[in-house]
């Protein structure tokens, strides 16, 4: 907390893990540039707090950014439930759809993004996925199924964006009346921008709620915040696919904390309750491509 011009103002400190400074890699850049996401993001209307000072070794505090406190929910399964956002979760699909507009309309040259975030094409993606699953040695049939379909229906036709990568119900907060800010910029890369909506679309991020966005909304309802915020068209096949890869990734990804788990370096009891849900997973890939009941 500190005193301003304005009164008492409250701060919140990013900082890495024991205050280290990481080697940046264009998969995993820094926090210095997920502060500049989030103030590029901030500049096109996108809901984030202020970054006020980015840490340099000066500072002695290690790698990191200060930025303003924001107030909201962040955990996806109150957000679905709790009464008090009964009035804007019928709005909120449309709402997220705004904001991912805003967030792909991001100028990646002007922001100088483009030289700090490493570009994926779709189908390096679902390889590079694959690629993961087989190291693991742990043969899922469901898993190779679903990289089957991919590797068959891989978006040909797309713009090449910034994308959040990680933009789901859980990574943002929420106030009564809307959005309060956009979280975990971390895996920020440049891509399909559809990539987004299908994964906010996800099953795993519905929290046992029907409703397809979130367990909150409609697609109809998210993409028509997209379209009238971005003016492009959402073609509903192209998320689809984005759909299927976000279960397929998560399904491959929660195998994986089974492996952290066996074989370290974290033994948390967090990893192998997460490495279960690949089942879950695997079942959500089998819904969308297998026809039936």
């Amino acid at each position: 907390v500190i005193d301003s011009d304005e009164g008492e103002k409250r701060l919140a400190m990013r900082r890495s893990p024991g205050g280290q400074f990481n080697e940046r890699t264009p998969q995993h850049p820094g926090l210095d540039v997920e502060a500049l996401l989030m103030r590029s993001a901030l500049e096109v209307g996108v809901p984030e707090p202020e970054v006020y000072h980015v840490l340099t070794l000066d500072d002695g505090l290690g790698e990191g950014f200060i930025m303003e406190w924001i107030e909201g929910e962040a955990l996806g399964a109150r957000i679905v439930k709790a009464a008090e956002f009964n009035e804007i979760r019928p709005r909120l699909a449309y709402e997220c759809g705004k904001i991912l507009a805003k967030i792909h309309s991001i100028n990646l040259d002007a922001t100088g993004l483009r030289d700090k975030l490493w570009e994926i094409p779709p189908d390096e993606f679902v390889a590079q996925t694959w690629e993961r699953y087989q190291l693991l040695e742990s043969p899922q049939p469901m898993i190779d199924y679903a990289a089957s379909w991919l590797k068959a229906h891989v978006p040909t036709n797309y713009e090449t964006r910034l994308v959040h990568n990680d933009f789901r119900n859980g990574n943002f907060m929420l106030l009564p009346d809307g959005i309060s800010s956009v979280l975990d910029w971390e895996v920020a890369h440049i891509g399909d921008p559809m990539r987004d909506l299908g994964w906010i679309c996800t099953n795993s991020w519905r929290f046992g709620r029907p409703d397809p966005v979130g367990g909150f909304g409609s697609y109809e309802d998210l993409f028509r915040g997209y379209e009238e915020q971005s003016g492009r068209r959402v073609d509903p096949e192209h998320v689809r696919f984005w759909e299927v890869f976000g279960s397929f990734w998560w399904a491959v990804g929660s195998l994986g904390m089974g492996e952290h788990y066996r074989s370290g370096p974290d033994k948390t009891v967090e990893r192998p309750a997460i490495a279960r849900r690949s089942s879950e997973c695997q079942i959500d890939c089998a819904n969308l491509l297998i026809p039936g009941d």
